[in-house]
């Protein structure tokens, strides 16, 4: 295996291979001839794949979509900016943006909500305290599933921020051996 984008990276390497890694992040490539006829092989096989799929599909699937449904597949991508991220859902998913979205596992949060996430927990805590003194463990109920929630985003937000400072992994220099 020799590490992409040393100069032995691609050396002997089809171009199908070069850009299957390049696709799918892969950062080898095996220079070994089976290695490489195996890619080949995967690349060729997706593709007959893909070709197979498509001519399943009914032809009206891949016309041009009307001014409308333009607009409407837009309009799906701006409501799913939420105060604190981006909701995951996908394209045509019924579920409504309402005010659940942190309980939400979809929820994608934007780094720089953090204070704001960190203030809704401040606040979710005092309301559940309020509830408490009140007697009102339905409502107790609710509000710790949503602090729950609150706290689980905010300990992803953390590993998220740890992996990105930590995602280097030095593996030293490769060293190019010479068959005796």
């Amino acid at each position: 295996m020799v590490r992409v984008g040393s100069p032995m990276s691609y050396v002997g390497a089809s171009s199908d291979a070069r850009r299957t890694a390049c696709w799918t992040g892969i950062r080898t490539v095996p220079i070994s001839d089976s290695a490489i006829m195996f890619q080949d092989e995967l690349v060729r096989a997706y593709r007959a794949f893909l070709t197979k799929r498509r001519a399943l599909r009914p032809e009206s699937e891949y016309r041009q979509p009307t001014d409308e449904e333009w607009r409407e597949f837009q309009r799906h991508f701006e409501l799913r900016k939420v105060e604190l991220g981006t909701c995951g859902r996908p394209y045509g998913h019924s579920r409504q943006h309402e005010h659940a979205c942190i309980r939400c596992p979809m929820l994608r949060i934007d780094p720089r909500a953090r204070g704001r996430l960190t203030e809704i927990t401040k606040n979710l805590t005092a309301r559940t305290e309020e509830a408490r003194a009140y007697g009102w463990l339905g409502e107790v109920e609710g509000l710790q599933v949503s602090l729950t929630a609150a706290k689980d985003k905010l300990v992803q937000l953390e590993r998220a921020e740890r992996a990105i400072t930590s995602s280097t992994t030095d593996l030293g220099i490769p060293v190019v051996r010479s068959d005796p």
